[in-house]
């Protein structure tokens, strides 16, 4: 029986179908989503969708859709759906599925009076390139299978609109065409496994709508450009397999390309293992990088998202090649940062604030599952160059106070991980002393002092642990108000707002508190900001309480860390409860990581998304796939089970 499966019911349901969403990736950039019933509501949303250099690497949807017609005996079934003004959807194909599972690929399944037939997709590794595979399970009797391709060439931030520029030609390749609508993008080979007939028939649809932008107030209806149509006559029990990609192939490899790359999947038949292969796919490799990227599918690679993100993707899978390659470039592109050369990688935002103290943890993290000097052998001397960095002031928006805390400026952009935008504005405009900065400073300057002690340097780690008890008296003096912690201080101005970022100086392996002093910030962020799907990023208890992510982009950005809730913190505070707790919190940290089990059947099928309402039922929203969800998680189920094994 298949973890993840749907059946008829749910997937003829529109209201229902429509808002569960399915993602492929190429670990190179390259993706391909749209709903369960392949019908796209975003302008993101696309068949084919892939980074293009030549336009500064962004993603473009070259392939929108493939309609499917099934034809028996003359009569047309058409399995394809577009929505179109007054809720009209054309045609509706949908009511042909019977089932949709994604045990190890997507598999899709039709029924057409007599005929059964199913559908599955994979995106090749490391190549712009997805395989469709249909396969013929019943018909009484042979039929016609017609495919109709829908183009759009254009950038994902953009919509298509018919017009006199295209380039409507064509040229015929092994089993398929070759096509480029406009000047600058790749073509798009289409081809079959097996001979097809092309009918060169173009035309435009008009007016396809896409409901989920309608929602956030952009701009919602596209025309798309379809050249014609292929045909070919299946046979009971014959899989042909259609290729989508940027360069013309070989058809007779098609076969052996779908099987190796279902070798490489992993089966998703538990909870961690759905989001092992979730992980899988924030993956990227550009040129000679290797990166992960924060989420799907707006987001690129963002230095703060990389470095929270690859201890729960990496090592909490054992996968170590991965945490490696991701650090070895983190490195390269730290080590020019710290020289003052220009950032030429595809690594973004390496200059905010907390971005290097995170790094720092995540080669913590490294030390503590294989040891101290294996982790001071390789990441010693960067560890001790970005602790230098900061100490003499190189930062460009870091600055080392004489009382020990670190200083940043955030009043005009956002320096944080809180980071929405209004009218150009932070909303939050966290700046001064921030409490999680500082934790993580107090943090780093321990940890790179054992580093230093496994190097046999002595002095270094005698500067940086003294440099920590001076952090460590001002950071109480500072932050603590006698029950938790301020979130931000400058000046005579303390920011009292019970926030999640204070959990991080409970969680971090070195603490500046004491026990009393975590207990109490503990049992303040489990009262007022822990629910079922993580930590709210505000107590509903303040006047700035806005749970409900929805409307326009600047009431999206109002209330983006003014009351939802991020997935994301549990590591952290499942972290903090097994200190204060310890064996007693095991059972209900198990319990609270189950209830995130249900959200791989809702936002996108088998992964977590970026964040929640802050109030029931917590519905999703953001970024349908985002790594530090999907990676936390899997660090807190370690965690636990880590725990365990220790009693």
């Amino acid at each position: 029986m298949s973890y993840l499966k749907f059946d008829k019911s749910l997937l003829i349901n529109l209201e229902k179908s429509l808002t569960k969403e399915m993602l492929r990736t190429n670990r190179s950039g390259a993706y391909s989503l749209t709903t369960l019933i392949d019908c796209n509501t975003r302008k993101y949303h696309g068949m084919l969708v892939v980074p293009i250099a030549e336009f500064d690497g962004e993603n473009h949807v070259l392939l929108s859709s493939l309609d499917e017609t099934v034809i028996q005996h003359g009569a047309e079934f058409n399995m394809g759906i577009h929505k179109y003004a007054g809720d009209t959807y054309s045609p509706r194909g949908h009511k042909y599925i019977r089932e949709f599972n994604i045990e190890t690929v997507a598999r899709t399944t039709y029924r057409v009076g007599g005929v059964v037939f199913s559908r599955e997709r994979v995106f090749i590794s490391h190549e712009n390139r997805i395989l469709v595979k249909h396969t013929l399970m019943e018909a009484q009797s042979p039929i016609v299978m017609r495919f109709k391709p829908f183009l759009a060439f254009r950038n994902v931030n953009s919509l298509s609109k018919q017009n006199n520029n295209i380039d409507k030609s064509y040229i015929e390749i092994e089993n398929g065409i070759s096509t480029c609508l406009y000047a600058g993008f790749p073509a798009l080979n289409m081809q079959f496994s097996k001979p097809v007939a092309f009918v060169y028939q173009p035309d435009w649809y008009n007016g396809i709508e896409y409901f989920r932008e309608q929602e956030r107030g952009y701009e919602y209806q596209e025309d798309l450009f379809v050249p014609g149509y292929f045909e070919f006559p299946m046979k009971q029990g014959e899989s042909v397999i259609f290729s989508a990609g940027i360069n013309e192939t070989k058809t007779s490899k098609f076969k052996s390309m779908y099987a190796d790359e279902i070798a490489k999947r992993t089966q998703r038949l538990d909870f961690f293992n759905c989001l092992k292969n979730a992980g899988q796919q924030f993956y990227n490799k550009i040129d000679n990088g290797h990166y992960i990227m924060a989420g799907y599918p707006w987001f690129n690679c963002r230095a703060r998202d990389q470095f929270v993100s690859l201890p729960g993707l990496a090592l909490a899978t054992d996968n170590i090649e991965l945490f490696e390659r991701v650090m070895d470039t983190s490195i390269e592109v730290i080590s020019d940062f710290i020289a003052g050369c220009e950032n030429t990688s595809h690594m973004h935002e390496l200059e905010m604030p907390d971005v290097l103290l995170w790094f720092l943890w995540a080669v913590q993290q490294y030390a503590e599952k294989f040891s101290l000097e294996q982790a001071a052998e390789k990441y010693g001397n960067i560890a001790k160059k970005i602790i230098d960095f900061i100490r003499n002031q190189h930062h460009p928006n870091l600055f080392l106070h004489d009382n020990g805390l670190l200083y940043t400026n955030g009043h005009d952009h956002p320096v944080s991980w809180m980071n929405g935008i209004a009218w150009g504005k932070p909303v939050n405009p966290r700046s001064g002393y921030l409490v999680e900065v500082n934790a993580l400073w107090f943090n780093a300057l321990k940890f790179t002092a054992e580093l230093a002690l496994a190097l046999k340097n002595d002095f270094e780690a005698d500067l940086f642990n003294y440099q920590a008890e001076v952090c460590k008296v001002s950071f109480v003096r500072t932050f603590w108000n006698g029950n938790y912690l301020f979130d931000s201080v400058e000046g005579d101005a303390r920011d009292p707002e019970v926030r999640p970022n204070m959990i991080f100086a409970v969680s971090l392996p070195h603490s500046p508190l004491d026990k009393p002093q975590q207990k109490s910030i503990l049992d303040i962020v489990t009262r007022e900001l822990l629910t079922p799907k993580g930590l709210r990023s505000l107590s509903p208890k303040s006047g700035y309480y806005n749970p409900e992510y929805r409307g326009n982009e600047i009431e999206r950005s109002y209330a983006y860390h003014n009351g939802t809730v991020w997935a994301w913190l549990t590591g952290a505070f499942a972290e903090a409860y097994l200190k204060i707790y310890k064996q007693s919190g095991l059972s209900f940290l198990e319990r609270m990581t189950i209830g995130f089990e249900s959200e791989l059947s809702e936002l996108c099928i088998g992964t977590l998304g970026e964040l929640s309402d802050g109030n029931p039922p917590y519905k999703g929203h953001g970024a349908i796939s985002f790594a530090m969800s999907v990676a936390e998680i899997l660090r807190t189920i370690k965690i636990i089970k880590n725990y365990e094994l220790k009693q």
